[in-house]
């Protein structure tokens, strides 16, 4: 074997390696993967019962209702669609009806949100680049375009 012959012999090696090792990666991580939805999409495509997904929007005024203990119920709109959520736990001090937030979770067989983590704005200047997406494609952005982050 020439020396031409064992470098490319060693680059095509080393490059399967590489490729198989990025495919392995991707596989494990199929099952971490959160893609970023909308109350509209969470009606018009109907998410799987149990599926981890990502729910922003804006808490429709008048909706949150404080259960005894830590739960929270509240719903997300993006003012086309709404769609009901469950919370147990401590939401965020600036979690408040109006505001956009990110929810977590997944939907239960009954149609409602069963969300783990509420994430919310952190100051007047800050909504999730998604939710400003989701908003600005409803024609209903209020904000000025170089805020989001």
């Amino acid at each position: 074997m020439t020396r031409k012959q064992r470098r490319l012999t060693l680059i095509g090696t080393a490059g399967t390696i590489l490729i198989v090792a990025a495919g392995l990666v991707l596989y494990a991580l199929t099952d971490r993967i959160v893609f970023f939805n909308s109350p509209t999409d969470i009606v018009e495509k109907g998410v799987t019962p149990g599926k981890l997904i990502r729910l922003g929007g804006l808490v429709e005024e008048g909706s949150v209702v404080r259960d005894q203990g830590s739960l929270v119920t509240f719903s997300l709109t993006d003012t086309a669609n709404i769609v009901k959520v469950s919370f147990d736990g401590i939401l965020p001090d600036l979690f408040r009806e109006g505001q956009g937030v990110i929810a977590e979770g997944s939907m239960d067989s009954s149609g409602i949100f069963i969300a783990d983590t509420v994430l919310a704005k952190h100051d007047e200047n800050y909504m999730p680049k998604e939710v400003a997406d989701a908003l600005k494609e409803q024609g209903v952005w209020q904000g000025d375009e170089g805020k989001t982050q």
